[in-house]
């Protein structure tokens, strides 16, 4: 891209925000019209809030709050004045914390999707109340918490997990790579059924998993819907002549789609037979950039020939998360302390974490804080940084560590449970002479949003980790002032230690290939599969939170009566109404959200600071001048100037990715500093090529 084509393509840019403004203009006087009939419709004396919401694409909750003289008996009983609807994590008042309700047996389950992939943007005028946190009972209730759900633990597997025969197909050119077999489809309109029928003509057994490499057919008809979603919905849920939706099979319990906006999975089972099929995308994997079914095959037999290295046992699975999780199994102690397995913690802690453990850091940070016109904007990524903060986790029972008992305990002592493996429910107080970035998370308007106050003076209460609250208390600058209120607190131990190193060698491995291989697509593939290694024990991490599960289904359009009262409407047509409903935490034995916890607490702590011993200095948002630092964003710093930090190819250290000289307009929402930042690793790599 020349400057002309930039110039051009940021013009075009503009336009669509603009268009966008105007959609969402129009959007929220439809919202607007819509609350309007919903409470007329309330007016009519045998009204029923079950049978309006599914009419108005709404959940009953969100019914009952413009019109409370609905509220069902039961919820009236509990509620008798009916406010808006709580995100999942501010239900719980300060005596008690949110219990999810058990799982349904009915619909396909899936995992939650990422809230920022399932919501609107949030409209001018929507409520800006920060959500409260749960709090661990007072009384011998909350101490009732600290301990393990009974029967329930991670245990080494005694079984050897079955890989499955895999093509991988790209769907713009129509070209199928089956090991080491090239194929040329005729795909007709890209639905679900015309890819089975093709993909099964052309090779009639044993395909068992489907790789999209281009082409995102579910986005065909994004054209037709409001969001991404109900497009992936309707692509998924479409005819497909001689297959229904698998319902799972064996050892293996994943069934029905999993509706994502980007990344679906579409799952199959012949209406004849044992045929199982899944359609996947390989974007869970990696981002790939014009590379053809070739590479990335090659890519996907380096990494399992990698992997082996490691595990002789070794099996890619359908997403780098269940890969990442099955690896981790097989690397429980056969002897020792806990060769009869890591217990999971019980259900009321488990829901405490969902709720108070948040993940990467993304905040922009805007004028006047930063200049209108930066000098620079600089980015810098941490290396592969999660494998940074996996030598300590927590293990054992936990234990309650009260304010009374932390004030009893001796200085010594306190830094040191804070720089154990604990979760700790603090009050905050930013110092009076604070003139940086905010250091601790604290709860923000939205479900599990975050933000970091920064004005001096400010007090606020919130959890967090021991890596941040320590970093709080011993900063370069100011220490802030830091009250505890309530604590979690664990043995220290290693359980992801083994798993993690055996990770990080074979990223090293791979990245090596990918540096000094001779054959430019070999070595691409190389650098693809160091890249699914870092999505394996990125995601392999997430996978230990363990979010609470929801249910998917549809309902003829015909029967809407028939959507259950408590489920959100997430799409619907002319034929089908599509909703999710919660179901709670499922019986996961490797469910380890204090693992995961840890581990985005060290990654967020290391962003303000983080000590290199062998160079003797350090890197960080803390060691950046006041005013410079105009952006986090999970892994990586965005500044108004560059630093001299060690880079050795480290997890974790600090690599420049884009550097774009100014004057440059200080962003102000999230598309442009993305666009700023895509300009600065062009320029970049400009720069070092010429």
């Amino acid at each position: 891209m020349d400057a002309q084509s930039y110039s051009t393509a940021l013009a075009d840019l503009r336009a669509v925000r603009d268009q966008i403004k105007k959609t969402r203009a129009t959007l929220a006087k439809q919202e607007a019209d819509r609350d309007k009939r919903i409470i007329q419709l309330a007016s009519y004396e045998k009204a029923k809030a079950e049978r309006i919401a599914p009419a108005a694409g709404l959940g009953v909750a969100d019914i009952v709050a413009l019109a409370p003289a609905l509220a069902p008996d039961s919820l009236a009983a509990n509620d008798p004045q009916p406010q808006a609807p709580t995100p999942p994590a501010a239900q719980a008042t300060a005596e008690s914390a949110p219990r999810p309700p058990q799982p349904t047996a009915s619909a396909s389950r899936v995992p939650r999707p990422d809230p920022a992939e399932t919501r609107a943007p949030q409209l001018p005028g929507a409520s800006e109340t920060p959500r409260d946190l749960p709090s661990i009972p007072a009384d011998s209730t909350g101490d009732a918490w600290f301990s393990h759900t009974s029967g329930l633990a991670s245990t080494r597997p005694n079984f050897t997990q079955q890989a499955r025969s895999t093509v991988f197909l790209d769907t713009t050119t129509g070209v199928l790579v089956h090991r080491n077999q090239t194929h040329h489809l005729d795909l007709a309109d890209r639905s679900a059924a015309d890819i089975l029928t093709a993909v099964f003509h052309t090779i009639p057994e044993g395909v068992e998993r489907i790789y999209i490499t281009a082409g995102d057919p579910w986005h065909r008809d994004t054209g037709r819907y409001p969001y991404l979603r109900d497009a992936v919905s309707a692509w998924l849920n479409a005819p497909t002549p001689g297959w229904r939706t698998d319902t799972g099979r064996g050892r293996d319990r994943m069934a029905g789609h999993f509706v994502h906006a980007r990344n679906p999975v579409g799952r199959y089972q012949r209406d004849k037979g044992e045929q199982h099929v899944e359609i996947r995308s390989v974007g869970e994997w990696f981002d790939i950039d014009g590379d053809d079914p070739h590479t990335i095959r090659d890519a996907f037999v380096l990494l399992w020939q990698a992997l082996r290295r490691h595990w002789n046992d070794a099996v890619l699975m359908g997403s780098p998360s269940q890969t990442g999780r099955d690896l981790w199994t097989r690397t429980i102690p056969q002897r020792g302390q806990y060769s009869d397995g890591f217990p999971v913690l019980s259900e009321e802690l488990r829901g405490l974490l969902h709720a108070t453990a948040g993940q990467g850091r993304n905040e922009l940070i805007t004028p006047p804080r930063v200049p209108e016109q930066l000098p620079q904007l600089v980015e810098y990524d941490r290396t592969f940084a999660y494998a940074k903060h996996t030598w300590k986790s927590p293990v054992g029972t936990p234990r309650r560590i009260t304010a009374h008992t932390f004030a009893a305990w001796s200085q010594k002592e306190q830094m040191r449970a804070l720089y154990g493996c604990g979760h700790w429910q603090i009050r905050v107080t930013v110092p009076d002479t604070w003139n940086h970035v905010g250091l601790l998370p604290a709860p923000a308007p939205g479900d599990r949003a975050w933000h970091y106050p920064a004005e001096p003076g400010t007090t606020f209460t919130t959890w967090a980790g021991g890596p941040e609250i320590h970093t709080a208390l011993t900063n370069p600058l100011t220490p802030w002032k830091i009250e505890i209120l309530d604590g979690i607190l664990w043995d220290d131990g290693k359980p992801l230690d083994d798993w993690a190193k055996k990770l990080k060698e074979t990223w090293t491995n791979l990245s090596a290939q990918a540096h000094f291989h001779g054959a430019a697509q070999q070595a691409r593939a190389a650098h693809l599969a160091s890249r699914a290694v870092r999505s394996i024990l990125l995601y392999g991490i997430g996978a230990f939170a363990q979010r609470p599960r929801m249910v998917t289904g549809t309902t003829p359009r015909s029967l809407e009566r028939d959507v259950p009262p408590d489920a959100e409407i997430i799409g619907f047509n002319d034929e089908l109404i599509t909703w999710q409903k919660p179901t709670g935490f499922a019986r996961d034995p490797n469910a380890h959200p204090e693992w995961a916890a840890a581990i985005w607490s060290g990654a967020r702590a290391a962003l303000l600071y983080q000590r290199h011993r062998d160079d003797d200095t350090h890197a960080g948002a803390l060691h950046t001048p006041p005013g410079t630092v105009v952006a986090f964003r999970t892994d990586a710093l965005y500044l108004t100037q560059p630093h001299n930090w060690p880079y050795h190819h480290q997890p974790g250290d600090y690599l420049l990715r884009g550097h774009l000289t100014g004057p440059v307009t200080a962003p102000t929402a999230e598309e442009e500093l993305l666009t700023l930042r895509d300009a600065g690793r062009a320029a970049l790599t400009t720069e070092r090529e010429a």
